[in-house]
């Protein structure tokens, strides 16, 4: 069994053989629900939207109040299934995964409606196709995860397996590792690591796994029994952060004064250091406004990405069974 299903049984065995109790958000003070969703990352330009949407007051709005809660994506949708906390960020993958272990997550609304993680390498090793990956070391966070996921779908549609290429884990330390030639080329974020690299001066080569493979990317997540019992807590959740987006969309430069406001140690850096990091917020929104949500409006889950998610996990040997992929995700709370 590959590495990235044995972290969803392990998840599925902390979870307990029973479905757990469905995770009840307690009344704060003044009647207001208090809720936490679990981030798959630290403070970041990239979570604006629910920095404004909370300063906006869309949250208390709704009767919400909500705590971010920061930790690594492997652990976010185990502590959904579990209850100990209301929302979650995680990407299609990754719910398709926990679903075939019979952990209750559902998706209820879609952040980047394009898959984000890319191969980037300076433009001086040659990498402009998928095929100028063979013979090359390649970073990687961890095998687990988007980056990870998106490798493999990149590599599995060009013909590549892992023995092309000679991957090398290195923890989320891509760009530094691209920048001082320790790897010669590596996953990130469309919005991110090129970015940064090309900030610095250097010429950068991008492989979007968008353009060989579309897959379900990252959204909201719940358990399925928060849905069942305490829907109006979910559709208030949805509204107030799509309203979050929109708001950052049409006003970004006050979304990026909000989270400067959230992240200290970027309002103190250089000011070449913070146009960076605004840079990288106006770079994410178009992920949020593509495809599906163009047709549909922001939040929409396609169903097409989907499908093509679970071809590939099934192909791929990821996926060890078929999973209801109409039971994985909802765009109820979203129109």
């Amino acid at each position: 069994m590959r590495r990235l299903s044995l972290l969803i049984v392990l998840l599925l065995t902390a979870c307990g053989s029973t479905r757990p109790a469905a995770p009840v958000a307690p009344t704060a003070a003044g009647g207001t629900q208090s809720v936490t969703i679990a981030m798959p990352f630290i403070p970041n330009v990239q979570f604006a939207y629910y920095y404004y949407a909370e300063k906006l007051g869309y949250y208390a709005e709704e009767g919400i109040e909500v705590n971010f809660d920061y930790n690594f994506e492997t652990d976010v949708v185990a502590r959904v299934a579990q209850g100990s906390v209301q929302f979650g960020m995680a990407s299609g993958d990754s719910v398709l995964l926990a679903r075939a272990q019979e952990l209750p997550v559902v998706m209820v609304a879609t952040i980047n409606q394009e898959f984000p993680t890319v191969i980037f390498s300076k433009a001086d090793q040659g990498i402009t196709t998928p095929a100028d990956l063979k013979g090359k070391t390649l970073g990687i966070p961890g095998r687990f995860g988007a980056g990870y996921i998106g490798l493999r779908a990149l590599m599995r549609a060009n013909g590549l397996t892992e023995q092309d290429v000679t991957i090398q884990e290195i923890g989320f330390t891509q760009l530094v590792a691209v920048s001082e030639d320790k790897v010669q080329a590596a996953t990130g974020y469309g919005n991110n690591e090129p970015l940064q690299l090309a900030r610095s001066g250097v010429a950068v080569n991008v492989l979007r796994i968008e353009d060989s493979y579309t897959l379900a990317s990252d959204g909201i997540i719940v358990n399925e029994q928060l849905i069942a019992s305490q829907p109006d807590l979910v559709r208030g959740f949805v509204r107030a952060t799509l309203r979050g987006m929109r708001a950052t969309i049409n006003q970004q430069d006050e979304s990026f004064t909000t989270t400067l406001g959230i992240i200290p140690e970027l309002a103190a850096a250089p000011e070449a250091t913070r146009a960076l990091q605004r840079e990288v917020l106006r770079a994410t929104l178009p992920f949020w406004q593509s495809g599906a949500a163009q047709r549909n409006g922001l939040g929409y889950s396609d169903l097409a990405r989907w499908r093509t998610t679970h071809t590939f996990l099934r192909e791929s040997g990821l996926l060890t069974r078929d999973v209801a992929i109409e039971n994985a995700f909802t765009n109820t709370f979203v129109r």
